[in-house]
């Protein structure tokens, strides 16, 4: 029993690359959006999986939440953006295909660092209409980013160096503009 918690104790998941490193809400008269930028979306950990011909998937679930001063927090809306990776070992191409939450064609590249670009970077999530909030409440976003070769994000895959995850919260914001 105690190897078992000295082992799981000095267990450490290889380094984390994945971080959000911008998020920006936009209110405007008609809708919330939000534009995400993820560093680090396909770790180097990945990529002799990918040269190998594993592909690796990309997640973005972004929520809007409304803030409670005295009780929890109301979840409003979510919204999940997913895009997949792979490589073509005889064209030695990447291509980058956008599974859910976009209407993008397939982006091809024979660079990885376009590839990079263009997986981790999320334009114009619509959340909601802005006529739908009360102008008084106070909303922020919360992201959670997950990344993964073969599309599996668990435990052992984050300890294996096969899959990472990260998450942020926005700035609070109210509706109402200030005159």
């Amino acid at each position: 029993m105690v190897a078992l918690v000295l082992v799981l104790g000095l267990a450490v998941p290889a380094r984390a690359d994945l971080t959000i490193s911008e998020l920006d809400v936009f209110l405007n008269d008609h809708e919330v959006t939000v534009h995400i930028v993820a560093l680090g979306s396909v770790p180097p950990s990945f990529y002799e999986g990918i040269q190998s011909g594993l592909p690796s998937h990309v997640r973005f679930t972004v929520e809007l939440w409304q803030y409670s001063r005295y009780w929890r927090d109301r979840l409003i809306t979510s919204k999940v953006v997913e895009r997949h990776l792979t490589y073509n070992v005889v064209s030695k191409e990447y291509k980058v295909t956008f599974l859910h939450g976009d209407t993008r064609d397939v982006y091809t590249t024979r660079d990885l660092r376009d590839a990079q670009r263009v997986l981790a970077e999320v334009r114009s999530v619509k959340l909601v209409s802005a006529s739908s909030l009360d102008p008084n409440d106070v909303i922020y976003v919360r992201v959670r980013a997950e990344a993964a070769l073969s599309g599996e994000n668990t435990f052992v895959t984050r300890m294996a160096g096969t899959a990472e995850q990260t998450a942020r919260q926005s700035d609070y914001r109210t509706i109402m503009r200030i005159q």
